[in-house]
């Protein structure tokens, strides 16, 4: 995916391994960083097609495939996709199943010449990247790579960030960035609790 179309590199993070770029990308097309960037889907049609176009391409050579061949988005696609972004937002950050994406998705299920199980996602624009999320989740789940995939912390960023920490302990996307300015934060929040707290004593003994 080139520079102009992708959702994740433009916040600077290292795109997620194989398929899971999608996953990825999707959450990313959200709006935040430093400078704020622009929401993929909330910023016209031709944005969004501009997307559209570069993910179905990184994904299909993500996963050794061709380019996928997918439907043209349509104003009616924005907010359905906005949904879904949310509905995938929320499985990684781990706060229970959106009903929505699944209901939302079609995937088939097929042999190779080989006897190897294929699931490919079908349908139109909002139901094929339903499909293909879940047909991601399913294949790195089984890889237990899934639980690397996770959202930043820091909820002025929330971007999606694959953990590739050896522990799987990350939280933030980036501790020089979010990390730090989260400690920062909650440092202040401790220094302003304990000056009330020396006032109230202060006070009292008074």
């Amino acid at each position: 995916m080139s520079t102009s179309t992708t959702a994740t590199t433009r916040y600077g993070m290292v795109p997620a391994p194989g398929g899971l770029v999608l996953v990825q990308d999707v959450v990313n097309t959200r709006a935040g960083g430093r400078p704020r960037q622009a929401d993929l889907l909330d910023s016209g049609l031709e944005v969004a097609q501009q997307w559209w176009d570069g993910v179905a391409e990184e994904w299909g050579r993500a996963t050794g495939g061709s380019t996928v061949d997918l439907a043209v988005l349509t104003t009616s696609d924005l907010p359905r996709l906005r949904a879904l972004r949310d509905d995938v937002a929320q499985l990684l950050r781990r706060e229970g199943f959106a009903g929505a994406l699944s209901d939302g998705a079609t995937v088939e299920v097929a042999l190779n010449d080989d006897g190897q199980a294929h699931l490919s996602p079908r349908g139109g624009a909002v139901r094929w990247l339903a499909g293909a999320v879940m047909v991601e989740a399913f294949r790195a789940q089984t890889a237990d790579t899934w639980r690397r995939l996770k959202v930043c912390r820091n909820h002025l960023c929330s971007g999606a960030f694959y953990d590739r920490s050896k522990n799987n302990s990350g939280v933030w996307h980036d501790v020089r960035t979010c990390g730090n300015v989260a400690n920062l934060r909650a440092s202040r929040a401790r220094r302003r609790v304990g000056s009330s707290s020396a006032a109230g004593t202060g006070r009292s003994s008074g």
